[in-house]
């Protein structure tokens, strides 16, 4: 047993013994992944769930009993959760397995207490048990503090960096035209008042941008909007004499995070009470009061502990407002994105150019154009390349680019059987090393002040077996045919995900993960409300033009190998010779720019068509990148880039 094993086994008895001696006695303790905001990406200090279990993917739920502890979590994280769970862990799979509340309200005695940190669960996820548990009458309760932190004696500390003003150049909006807009959402659902609670949509709401979660560029903060006031809720330790002055000027009122609990409490009872907003007055004239007396709240989002303080009858429970807004980009952010995709193209070039020539001189591979046979590793390397320090070139390349920022997410850096794991994080101590006779699989993103990118390509750089080349060709049918879809107005991403998946269908395969998911504006890699996806969620929200969504199917051997290819698209309206039901139709423009492996294409798989699109792809490609790269990055751009035809 290692020693990182033997403390969480320790940490494990410990919490048992807090929940025994707990008053009243908690029979389980629910330990979400999310934070206070129900991030995806969280702080470190905010990994309670990692810290108690050792699995460090980013979705995940851990329940521990008196005398079980199970994780339950996606198909993404299958492979890595049985490669990090301890013997006493069991895995729950989703999808496979009964979910959380159902296993508790199957498995626990009647009116067992569940105990959960109010903070770190939706009002959709506390109801969603309740329920459940009312079969056994069983009870969710709502912990004062919560047990991992008493356990977890070296938590790191809440660093105090500082909140960045982010400007309108790159956000294409001023605050007064977003408060504005969200006062007319108010007023019309005859709300007094929102409480907002996820930490990108309070950026973008207040355009700030900070350092406080690792890959998401947003501030640890609440916002209150009122017809009358704006408030922001942040650790005062991190606001600037520029950021006090700007918040002022937008008729924002800076309070201390910890007063939010509090002040929701007042705006319950109509007492809250701020600055003025600019400009905002007139909106105020002839309201009745008491026809705006709801307080909304996005259920998905908001913690219970904030929904405690509102009275059942008094929550409007919608969508928030700011969620589509923030996900239907403005002419300004989708400039941002398109440059910002551009120097990131050529960031991945610049780095598949290097390693491929690192790969021939160190391991003796055939590289990543030619099929030739046999390799030899050098006796003695200068350099050994490995997952991570790949990836380090990589992160090193995209640094030399304007407005870089920093990583968007974890470089999943894979080679042979990691790749098959889907969402893959190598360290330094345990990584492979690369090998010229296995795929190696790159899911990469960075942070740029004008826009957020991912990317995934994947490579061989020896001799690809058939099988493999069937396979990478499949996937990258799935994905030509999502590129080049169109579709009406009001069409979901769960209607859409098919497409990418048919090509893998018809040789019996597939993949268990969503196809597309939305990219912020030098904001969340993931972004919702919309996605391309199997799952139930998203039939929710129809994409829309200006929406940005991503288009990656995979496919994954567990033990062997995994494939993915990805890029990132923008949904725009599509110019048919008719439009029946005058709904209008959509199509996508692609905006990432890096070529794929034509060696891994078996082009007999491919139509006419197909083959038509990734020439032309690559044509562009050729033609975008070019003037930010050298000249043999440039000759390897064109070599990487020529045209293909179904007998090559």
């Amino acid at each position: 047993m290692t020693s990182s094993s033997a403390a969480r086994n320790q940490h494990l008895d410990e919490l048992r013994a807090l929940m025994a001696s707990h008053s009243p006695p908690i029979h389980a303790l629910l330990i979400p992944s999310e934070d206070a905001h129900q991030s995806e990406y969280v702080s470190e200090r905010d990994k309670r769930r990692q810290f108690i279990s050792g699995f460090t993917g980013s979705a995940g739920l851990a329940l521990i009993t008196t005398k079980e502890a199970l994780l339950w979590t996606d198909g993404r994280y299958f492979l890595q959760a049985t490669n990090q769970l301890s013997d006493r862990w069991r895995l729950m799979r989703m999808g496979e397995d009964p979910p959380v509340e159902v296993w508790i309200a199957d498995n626990l005695s009647d009116e067992a207490v569940i105990g959960i940190d109010s903070w770190c669960i939706s009002v959709d996820s506390a109801q969603r048990y309740e329920q459940a548990f009312l079969k056994k009458n069983q009870m969710l309760f709502q912990l004062s503090s919560d047990l991992v932190d008493e356990v977890w004696k070296d938590r790191p500390p809440n660093d105090a960096t500082p909140v960045i003003v982010h400007p309108v150049e790159f956000a294409g909006c001023s605050v007064a035209q977003k408060m504005k807009q969200l006062r007319e959402k108010l007023q019309h659902e005859k709300a007094s008042g929102i409480i907002i609670t996820a930490l990108d949509e309070v950026a973008w709401l207040y355009n700030v941008r900070g350092n406080d979660v690792h890959y998401s560029p947003v501030v640890h903060s609440y916002a209150i909007v009122t017809l009358h006031g704006a408030f922001f809720y942040v650790d005062k330790r991190k606001v600037t004499t520029e950021v006090k002055n700007y918040m002022s000027e937008s008729g924002i009122d800076i309070r201390e995070y910890d007063m939010v609990q509090l002040d929701v409490s007042l705006l319950a009872s109509g007492q809250l009470k701020g600055s003025a907003v600019n400009g905002s007055l007139h909106m105020e004239k002839d309201i009745n009061v008491a026809e705006h007396s709801k307080i909304w709240i996005d259920s998905n989002s908001c913690c219970l502990a904030l929904y405690s303080k509102l009275r059942p009858d008094q929550a409007l429970m919608l969508q928030s407002p700011i969620a589509l807004p923030k996900a239907v980009k403005n002419p300004m952010e989708l400039t941002g994105l398109r440059k910002a995709h551009i120097r990131d193209g050529a960031a991945v070039v610049q780095y598949l150019a290097w390693l491929d020539n690192q790969m021939q001189e160190n391991y003796g591979a055939s590289g990543y154009f030619s099929e030739a046979n046999g390799s030899q590793k050098k006796e003695h390397l200068e350099i050994k390349l490995t997952e991570v320090s790949v990836s380090d070139k990589l992160e090193a390349f995209r640094a030399e680019k304007e407005h870089f920022k920093g990583l968007s997410f974890p470089t999943i850096s894979s080679v042979g059987p990691n790749a098959a794991i889907i969402h893959y994080s190598p360290e330094a101590n345990t990584c492979a090393e690369l090998d010229a006779d296995k795929i190696y699989l790159c899911d990469s993103g960075a942070q740029y002040l004008d826009g957020t990118t991912d990317i995934t390509r994947t490579v061989h750089f020896g001799k690809p077996s058939e099988h493999q080349k069937s396979c990478y060709t499949a996937v990258l049918k799935g994905h030509i045919a999502l590129d080049v879809a169109v579709f009406p107005n009001g069409t979901t991403g769960h209607a859409l995900d098919i497409l990418a998946r048919t090509p893998l269908w018809k040789s019996g395969l597939d993949y268990r993960h969503g196809t597309g998911h939305g990219i912020g504006s030098y904001l969340n890699v993931h972004e919702g409300p919309h996605l391309i996806s199997f799952r139930p969620s998203a039939r929710n929200v129809p994409l829309q033009a200006s929406m940005t969504v991503t288009d990656e199917p995979g496919y994954y051997e567990d033990g062997n190998f995994g494939i993915r290819l990805e890029n990132v698209l923008i949904v725009k309206e599509a110019d048919t010779k008719f439009n029946f039901g005058e709904k209008g139709y959509l199509s996508f423009e692609h905006i990432t720019w890096a070529p794929y492996q034509t060696k891994l294409i078996n082009t007999a798989l491919l139509t006419p068509a197909e083959i038509e699109w990734v020439n032309l792809y690559h044509s562009d490609c050729q033609k975008i990148l070019e003037s930010y790269l050298n000249v043999q990055e440039k000759e390897w751009l064109r070599k990487a880039t020529e045209p293909i035809t179904a007998s090559s």
